[in-house]
């Protein structure tokens, strides 16, 4: 239940669900208590549940929200199974790491119910896997996020947000190019606990999600280097606060992001390019406010919350409408167990870790949240310093 993009959408998902008279029980897997939940408004009103005490209820429907669920779900007792694809998560993990990737990929076989939030996802499944998932694309809070006429502020500021630590999310290389293209004013939001960067003026760790809107709404352009997406949020929590984003090609990006009118796509993965849009948009005011207003108009045309998580209450009731199948937890189960026997039966190739850094994040999961803490510090510090311009 930590801040996460993810955990974002299934909050505003689930919180809707019970809204509309459904039990909702979030089952889950990491330790978690009331400061856990504070950062979203309708977390604390679910019943949240540790992933053992849940699986002793029976439920109608039972819903995995990634991977690392996915392989349990068998162990739930349920009348109707689904899974929730935010991402096709495999793609999280480097070429090394085949078997792992393979074992991820697995789940995406399973005899269930699928829903997705972004086009490339249905895509994906349906071309690589047979499997028809519903779409429904993620909704904003637009009582949160929207613009404001309140604006003192003078020069060029550029936000940067995401997880530190998480290589695909390139957050510390964004942090780089923004200095290099001397951009005297940069921000950071992020999930990662840590109070100050170099090189930055403002670093805004772990704060509820009501206060965002308000960051965004100070800042012109959100700087956002991720090459893995399901549909990001920030991009477009930023267009509604009047703001506009430069951002890679990345998958899920074309679902509200259009190149030269409401922001600036990267292809490629070019840094350079990257850097060059920079110092553009910190020259030329009027494509910045170009963009800026094409970024408002696509916010005023997308959907809310409400509607989005009405679709997937649709999809809820399909689901639950469906014959009950008696054999399916046994399917799920013969499944996971085989390909969990067939990844801890290999040559322990996805165990070794690539890099000390990443062995020293395995041992340091199973340690106390306050010296996970001051790692990721120190680790998110080092990234900014290091010299190494390199996309990952």
């Amino acid at each position: 239940m930590d801040i996460s993009g993810g955990t974002y959408v299934i909050v505003q998902h689930a919180s809707y669900l019970k809204e509309q008279g459904y039990d909702i029980v979030m089952a889950v897997q990491s330790p978690f208590n009331e400061d856990t939940l504070k950062w979203h408004d309708k977390a604390s009103l679910l019943n949240c549940l540790a992933f053992d005490e849940a699986k002793s209820l029976e439920f109608d429907l039972v819903v995995a929200t990634w991977w690392k669920t996915a392989i349990h779900l068998h162990e739930f007792t349920a009348q109707h199974y689904g899974y929730f694809v935010q991402s096709i998560e495999s793609k999280f993990y480097s070429k090394g790491q085949d078997l792992l990737v393979n074992y991820v990929d697995s789940t995406y076989k399973l005899p269930v119910n699928m829903v997705t939030e972004a086009s490339w996802i249905k895509q994906h499944l349906e071309q690589k896997f047979g499997q028809h998932a519903a779409l429904v694309k993620n909704g904003i809070r637009k009582d949160i996020y929207h613009a404001s006429n309140e604006d003192d502020r003078t020069g060029f500021r550029v936000l940067v947000e995401g997880h530190f630590g998480v290589p695909f999310k390139n957050t510390a290389l964004a942090v780089k190019l923004a200095k290099e293209a001397n951009v005297e004013d940069i921000w950071v939001l992020t999930g990662s606990p840590i109070k100050w960067l170099p090189g930055v003026s403002k670093v805004y760790s772990q704060i509820p999600m009501s206060e965002t809107a308000e960051i965004y709404r100070k800042c012109d352009v959100i700087l956002k280097l991720s090459t893995v997406e399901g549909m990001f949020g920030p991009p477009l929590e930023m267009f509604h606060c009047g703001g506009t984003a430069i951002v890679f090609d990345v998958s899920g990006h074309d679902e509200y992001i259009v190149d030269d009118y409401n922001a600036c796509v990267v292809k490629n993965k070019s840094i350079d390019d990257v850097r060059r849009l920079i110092l553009e948009l910190k020259a030329n005011p009027d494509k910045l406010n170009r963009l800026k207003q094409g970024a408002l108009t696509t916010a005023s045309n997308w959907p809310d919350w409400d509607i989005a998580s009405q679709h997937f209450t649709n999809w809820v009731e399909r689901v639950l409408e469906q014959p009950v199948n008696n054999s399916v937890q046994s399917d799920i189960k013969s499944l996971n167990e085989r390909h969990d026997k067939d990844f801890r039966n290999s040559d322990g190739q996805s165990f070794k870790s690539p890099s000390l850094v990443l062995f020293v994040k395995r041992v340091l999961h199973h340690m106390p949240r306050p010296i996970k803490s001051a790692f990721k510090y120190i680790e998110a510090i080092l990234e900014v310093l290091s010299k190494k311009r390199v996309v990952r």
